[in-house]
């Protein structure tokens, strides 16, 4: 079995041609596993709305960028096919991690769960994600 280390710097290595997510919103990878996925986002002006708190779609990308790393690290390529994201609270800390889950990887479909947090453990939102998984 392969490290932590090891398989982190491979899914940086990967993931990271992801530009919109990397280079543009700023999103870092923090753990990476087959079926599982942690990154996190440190805050800046570029992420807020007009009244201050941090844009609903940047939660989004968050979730997404997640739920493409565990869904896609080291298994068939995987799309989003459907997403539902709830807003459970405004955001207090300073930066956001999003941790995704696996729940079921099938042949066809797969379904995940991501929990997005601030540093300051405030649960902010939840997402699931229904992925499609491409033929080879």
């Amino acid at each position: 079995m392969e490290n932590k280390t090891a398989l982190l710097e491979e899914a940086k290595a990967y993931f990271g041609k992801d530009a919109f997510a990397t280079a543009q919103t700023g999103i870092e990878i923090l753990e990476a596993a087959p079926g599982y996925a942690k990154c996190a986002l440190p805050i800046e002006d570029r992420h807020k709305n007009a009244l201050g708190q941090v844009m609903g779609g940047v939660f989004f990308v968050l979730a997404d960028y997640a739920f493409a790393i565990a869904s896609n690290f080291k298994q068939p390529p995987t799309v989003t096919q459907t997403a539902q994201i709830t807003y459970l609270s405004p955001v207090k800390g300073e930066r956001l991690f999003a941790e995704t889950e696996k729940i079921r990887h099938g042949k066809s479909t797969c379904f995940y769960k991501i929990l997005i947090t601030d540093d300051l453990g405030n649960e902010v939102a939840y997402v699931t994600t229904t992925g499609f998984v491409l033929s080879h």
